[in-house]
Formats: C-alpha cells, sequence, structure tokens
C-alpha cells in the first residue's frame, strides 16, 4: 500500500481508483519499485540486539511460605487452602472477585452487550450451561457445580492455580474447579492425589505454565482454540515467538498482561486496536499491553518517505510481524462439525478417530475435526469492538453465521476518528444446533449426571431442552425452544497478537504487493502491484516510456556534443596576408 504524509496519504490508501490518479500521474511504477525496494531493504537490515529480561536467581518474593505455620497442613480441599492464605493476605479474595477471571461476565460498553463465558455462544463447547462442572475446570474457583454457585464466597477462591510453582497443581477435569485429592482416571489418563500443603509452600508469582495451563488448552485441549496461543510457547524458539522464547526477551505472560489488584486491564471483547498513547509511562494512560507501550508509534527507521512507519498508521503491528499462526508445531483446530456427533461402538464407547498425524478427526461426544498448521490469518479491519451473535437473536440460516465479528471500516476521505486497522484473525469454522422453527442459535446442555446431558443420552432434544431452560433462567436468553433443530455453519475470528516472529521474518513488501497478495479482497484498499486500473496503467506506462525516452534523448545529445568536440578544428586565422 502505498501512502503519503498525513491525511493526505489516508485519503489515497483509502480511496477509489480514480481519486488516485491525482497524485499518481506519470510517475507511479518508476517511484512505488523504487521506494518499496528501499523501504524492504531497510526494514529487514537492523535487527537490534535482544537483551533478554532474565529474573533474578533465587527467591523473587521476601516471603519463605514454606516457613508459615499455618501451612504446614494437612489440607483435605482447596477451600482450606484459600482460608489459611487469607489469614496473611487479607483482601486477596475480594479483588479477584472483582476480575473477569472470577465473574466470567462482561458488559460491553460499546456494544450494550452482556458477554463473558456465562453469557457469550461459541462454536467450541457451545456454551457453558449445564456444564458448569466441566467448564470449571478453568475458573479460579472451587465448587462451580450448577446455576447456584455463591460468587461472594471468599473460601472458594482458587489461589493455587495461579500461584503454584511446583508444576503439579491441576484441576481435575470434571471436578467443578477441585483437583484431584485422590488419583483418579479420566479418559485413559491418571490423575494423581495433589499435595496440598507442598504446593501451599511453594506459591510464587504466576508464570507460562499457570496462565498456560487454561489459555493454551482453551476450546478443550492444547492449541485448540486460538492458533497463536499454545503449549510451544512454555520453551519457545526464537523464530517460533521472539518476546517469550529464551533466545529473545523471554518475557512472562504478566510482562505484557499487568495486573493490579488481581484484575487484569483489558479484554478480548474490546481490544485496544488503534492505541493512541505511545510508549507506556508510570503515572500516564498506557494501552498496554498493545506493542506501542513498548515500541511507541514510530518504530521503524525512517527511510524513504517514512514509508513503513506510514503503514503503522492503518495496519498493527501484528499483520506484518505474526506471518503464520500455529507456528510451534502444533497444528490449530480449524473446523468443529457437531452434526456429525453422537457414533459409538457396540459397546456404547465414543468412536474416536485419528489422522496419519496424531489429530483425532472425529469424536463420537464431539463431531468432526479439521486442523491446520503454520498457515497465514485471515485480516479484517478492526476498530477492537468484537459484536457477538446472543442466544436467541434471529439468524438467517441459509449463510454461515458469525458467532463473533470484529467491528471497523476504513477511513474514509482521510478521516481518522474511527480507529480501525487491518488486523490478522484466526477463523474457527463450526456447525452447530439452532432452532430451526425460530431460527436462533441454542445453547445444549453437554455435561450433567443425567440422560439430559448430551454427553449421557446423546440425544440433541433433550439437551436443547434442557440447556435454554437453564439459559432462560440465568438471564443468557429469553428465547425459549420449540423442540424442533437443525445445524447451521458459524465462523468465530480469534485476533492475532502472539507468536511475533523476529524482524528479519516479517511479511515483505512483496506479500502484499503482488497479484493475489494477502490482502486480496479487503475492502477499502488499492494496493499498487495487486490492483489494477487501465487508466493508471496507461498513465504509468506512458510514464515509463517517456522517461525511457528522455533518458535515450539526453544521452544521445550527450554523444553528439562529445563528437562534436572531438572533430579536428579548422586553423586560427592569423589576419597576415596579401
Amino acid at each position: 500500500m502505498t501512502a503519503v504524509d498525513g491525511d493526505f496519504g489516508r485519503r489515497l490508501v483509502t480511496a477509489k481508483p480514480w481519486m488516485a490518479l491525482l497524485v499518481l500521474g506519470t510517475g507511479l511504477l518508476f517511484s512505488a519499485g523504487f521506494v518499496s525496494a528501499n523501504d524492504s531493504a531497510g526494514a529487514n537490515a537492523a535487527d537490534p540486539e535482544l537483551v533478554p529480561i532474565r529474573p533474578p536467581t533465587g527467591r523473587t518474593t521476601t516471603a519463605d511460605h514454606s516457613k508459615f505455620e499455618q501451612l504446614q497442613g494437612p489440607f483435605s480441599s482447596g477451600p482450606e487452602v484459600t482460608a489459611a492464605c487469607l489469614g496473611c493476605h487479607t483482601e486477596a479474595a475480594s479483588q479477584v472477585h472483582g476480575s473477569v477471571h472470577w465473574n466470567w461476565r462482561y458488559e460491553h460498553p460499546t456494544t450494550g452487550q452482556t458477554l463473558g463465558k456465562r453469557h457469550a455462544l461459541n462454536n467450541l463447547c457451545l456454551g457453558i450451561v449445564g456444564s458448569y462442572e466441566r467448564c470449571a475446570s478453568c475458573h479460579v474457583g472451587y465448587g462451580w457445580r450448577d446455576e447456584h454457585f455463591d460468587f461472594t464466597a471468599q473460601n472458594k477462591v482458587d489461589c493455587l492455580v495461579c500461584h503454584d510453582r511446583t508444576g503439579t497443581y491441576e484441576k481435575f477435569p470434571t471436578g467443578a474447579g477441585h483437583p484431584a485429592y485422590e488419583d483418579t482416571m479420566f479418559r485413559g489418563r491418571l490423575f494423581e492425589a495433589v499435595n496440598l500443603a507442598h504446593v501451599a509452600q511453594n506459591v510464587g508469582q504466576t508464570s507460562r505454565e499457570t496462565c498456560g495451563g487454561c489459555h493454551f488448552h482453551s476450546g478443550g485441549g492444547d492449541a485448540v482454540k486460538h492458533g497463536d496461543l499454545d503449549s510451544s510457547l512454555l520453551a519457545p524458539s526464537r523464530v517460533v515467538d521472539v518476546h517469550m522464547s529464551p533466545e529473545g526477551l523471554d518475557f512472562n505472560c504478566s510482562t505484557c498482561h499487568e495486573f493490579s489488584g488481581h484484575d487484569q486491564a483489558g479484554s478480548r471483547y474490546l481490544v485496544t486496536a488503534a492505541p493512541q498513547h505511545g510508549i507506556a509511562i508510570p503515572g500516564r494512560e498506557s494501552d498496554r499491553p498493545a506493542c506501542q507501550s513498548c515500541h511507541g508509534d514510530t518504530p521503524h527507521a525512517r527511510g524513504i518517505h517514512d514509508k513503513l512507519n506510514q503503514h503503522a498508521g492503518f495496519i498493527a503491528c501484528q499483520t506484518c510481524h505474526v506471518p503464520e499462526i500455529a507456528r510451534g508445531g502444533l497444528a490449530t483446530k480449524t473446523l468443529w462439525d457437531w452434526s456429525s456427533a453422537g457414533r459409538r461402538s457396540e459397546a456404547g464407547v465414543p468412536v474416536v478417530e485419528r489422522d496419519e498425524d496424531g489429530h483425532i478427526v472425529y469424536d463420537g461426544m464431539k463431531g468432526n475435526f479439521e486442523w491446520r498448521e503454520n498457515y497465514p490469518p485471515v485480516y479484517r479491519w478492526f476498530d477492537g469492538t468484537m459484536r457477538y451473535t446472543e442466544a436467541g437473536e434471529r439468524i438467517d440460516p441459509s449463510r454461515p453465521v458469525d458467532i463473533n465479528r470484529p467491528e471497523g471500516e476504513p477511513p474514509r476521505n482521510g478521516a481518522r476518528g474511527n480507529g480501525a486497522r487491518i488486523w490478522p484473525f484466526k477463523v474457527l469454522e463450526g456447525h452447530q444446533p439452532y432452532d430451526d422453527v425460530h431460527q436462533h442459535i441454542v445453547v445444549p446442555r453437554l455435561f450433567g449426571r443425567d440422560e439430559t446431558a448430551y454427553w449421557r443420552g446423546y440425544d440433541w432434544t433433550r439437551a436443547i431442552e434442557a440447556g435454554m431452560a437453564e439459559a432462560l433462567r440465568t438471564g443468557q436468553t429469553d428465547a425459549g425452544f420449540s423442540g424442533s433443530h437443525g445445524f447451521v455453519e458459524t465462523r468465530m475470528y480469534w485476533p492475532v497478537t502472539h507468536m511475533v516472529a523476529p524482524a528479519d521474518m516479517a511479511l515483505s513488501c512483496e506479500s502484499c504487493h503482488s497479484v493475489g497478495g494477502r490482502l486480496a479482497g479487503l475492502a477499502g484498499l488499492y494496493i499498487p502491484g495487486q490492483d489494477r486500473h487501465p487508466l493508471i496503467e496507461t498513465l504509468g506506462w506512458a510514464a515509463v516510456l517517456l522517461t525511457l525516452l528522455g533518458v535515450l534523448g539526453h544521452g544521445l545529445m550527450r554523444a553528439v556534443m562529445v563528437i562534436r568536440r572531438r572533430r579536428p578544428q579548422p586553423a586560427a586565422h592569423t589576419g597576415d596576408g596579401v
């Protein structure tokens, strides 16, 4: 994309082709090629040496928890440990109660929608109503078994799930947020009983392991949901993530995702898509964890016409610096088709099928899957607002339904106010149940201990009836269920912001400035090298021809002058004679 200084450049980038004639004129092809070549070389030539920010050796806290009498145990449950923690950390539980990690609820200030895991739909496990015991394995609490969970109870806060430093603490998949208190098998895996006293005596700051225990495995398994978050980030190479690699900056999650009073700023429902505050300075408002918080608004060497920094005004950093997703050796899920679920063996066990790489491509409990790794994301204009399709909202089942969609449009006539930039996304395609009479997405009850749960009775109608009845009671929807269902194609968009590659692996100019480039089909752009316009091309080739003729003419004139100077000159007349 070619742009020039200020608002004039924005008009050029987003203008209709005929408007670009005013500025491209006769020098388009010549100047664009020259600038692109020089800027590309300048961008990739220098990659500043990275100095890892390594934690200090030894303990990083001022307290040795193994010396505290109240943590010696024995403890029979997680809430007993929490009660002991609160003896010193008196305000911790109250702080956690105010966080999205606890409430799973988010009031969107722009759309007015009530979101969070308790309310938002998805096309992975569809929704949490009726499945709390299973979903709570990623909740920072204990005992969330049903819709009557007490969100005000302080001893139900799970301190250990975020502060464990032993690597031995793990919630049991169907334990309503509790770990295994005795050795227990689950789907062929042994979960060993946790030594609560040992974990309590060895707590510390959060780590990649504690954050990743949920965020790397969200959606039902490692690398399933996001495409840029998986267990490869526990110790990635510098090529996979220059920030988190021990060979790079060696960041932890909390290096960027700062917490204050157990509450993290920002939300995936309202992303800071176009940061405005530059480098973060203590005492001033900042956009952390946005890239600009460290790198500023003009991170590139100025080069010719400061072209790369101009691009940063309407393209998110991640668009160029995360060239592919699922790059750590783990494939991410790209399709989840619930319509095919239900196949079981003669013994009643759900059928499981794998491909040649070991990925599960069919699970009788969940349907068909597709996987992909090391592939380009898709690109959309994004102003940070995610708008969700809500349970009970009328849909058009004749085409794919966006469960969520990034909002934002390209700037018009040089306008800066909408704050949209071009962002990369992972798209997860789905096929999930909907009410084919009322035409809205439904939320079935998947997990449970009676036959209304789909994973018990494998009856979609009963599971949807139970799920929608609970969704109605809990305020997720005011819609009912007609008793008839079908399956509809859906899509979800997940913003990509991790797995940042080294600078010399960023996208080249040709990745977009070429026919069929990465941004092909994205509205609001005229991209030299990709887009074509007959009049512009005619003028461009005319400019090339005129330039060539001018060079040849100039060269011819120089040659003539040289030849004339080299000719023998007639003898000078002395004036003598008769």
